[in-house]
């Protein structure tokens, strides 16, 4: 028996039908991240039998070491944007400054692009996986002209929409919009991503949590406390739960999105601001995972109310599962 599966493009297209006055262009722009995702598959797939696996010899903007699939990943999203037709500009996490697409086209595009290309890369040379995390945004400038960096420093509840590419045992591509949060799964034979979880719903509860329990030390005395309370729960209260962490945020939080949970990312001595970048990770999970209803919170607000101030901005985070993040947040509140 033969099943058909919708396309990302037959998906999208259907969309558009629901929306007043849709032009297309945001679906053309998701189109031009999976074509993206789907080069940088190939290479994550066959990383180990090239000579792509490794560092750079040089660091990005965050002080990071660049690994070769970094910028092999980096340079494939600016690349197909650039030369698409529904893109004013970028912000890269490996990039200091915005990348203006100044021509007739992508002046009067309306939309704007944030990315991490690869993000995880840390685990690139032991195999686990990684993934790609975007967010986009409508312009706040006037269209026909270069877009500026107002149009990137809006708070994280002005996304468009929002995604992610998990490259893992199946590639999929999860995307938000306010119609909801979907999963497609590449279907390597044709080379298309296929519907394979429509209207995905973060659960309300669930029995993992994801926290770096090695910096258990430099957290909040209310952060100590909670994941406590979570080592120590008993079927009586809940319990007991599993803590699982990868170190590849797109990993940890497709898991809690499909299976519920919660992932902490608390500010330590070290990090007194916290270490996850608003702008390339929190504030596109913020917004997949509250339009799935759950919960991403900074320990002093909503993650999405956040206005930021600098492109690579830091914010600690609590995000998952409804119950357990309001749980959480009785605990770590400022």
């Amino acid at each position: 028996m033969q099943t058909k599966y919708m396309s990302l493009d037959e998906f999208t297209i259907q969309q558009l039908r629901m929306v007043p006055g849709g032009t297309g262009e945001l679906s053309r722009l998701l189109r031009d991240i999976g074509l993206a995702s789907k080069r940088i598959n190939v290479e994550v797939n066959k990383a180990g039998l090239q000579d792509i696996l490794g560092d750079m010899g040089v660091k990005n903007v965050q002080g990071e070491e660049v690994k070769k699939l970094d910028d092999f990943a980096n340079n494939q999203l600016i690349y197909v944007l650039k030369n698409g037709m529904s893109c004013a500009g970028i912000c890269s996490e490996e990039e200091e400054n915005i990348q203006i697409f100044d021509d007739e086209l992508s002046n009067k595009s309306k939309y704007v692009v944030l990315f991490d290309p690869l993000d995880g890369s840390s685990n690139i040379d032991t195999n686990i996986s990684i993934g790609t995390i975007f967010s986009i945004f409508r312009r706040v400038t006037e269209l026909g002209k270069p877009c500026t960096i107002e149009d990137f420093l809006q708070p994280g509840s002005q996304q468009i929409a929002a995604g992610y590419i998990v490259y893992g045992s199946s590639t999929m591509l999860v995307y938000a919009t306010r119609l909801g949060v979907n999963g497609f799964t590449l279907d390597p034979p044709i080379g298309e991503y296929c519907l394979s979880h429509p209207d995905i719903q973060c659960p309300a509860d669930g029995k993992i949590f994801s926290v770096n329990g090695g910096y258990y030390r430099q957290y909040d005395q209310g952060v100590q406390k909670y994941i406590d309370l979570l080592q120590n729960k008993t079927k009586a209260d809940g319990g007991p739960l599993t803590q699982r962490f990868t170190g590849s945020m797109v990993a940890d939080l497709h898991r809690t999105l499909i299976k519920g949970g919660i992932f902490m990312y608390p500010l330590t001595t070290d990090n007194p601001k916290g270490k996850l970048r608003l702008m390339y990770e929190c504030n596109p999970f913020g917004y997949i995972t509250e339009m799935a209803g759950g919960k991403a919170e900074s320990g002093s607000g909503k993650i999405l109310d956040i206005h930021p101030t600098s492109l690579h901005q830091r914010t600690p985070i609590f995000i998952g599962s409804k119950n357990m993040v309001e749980e959480c947040l009785s605990y770590v509140s400022s």
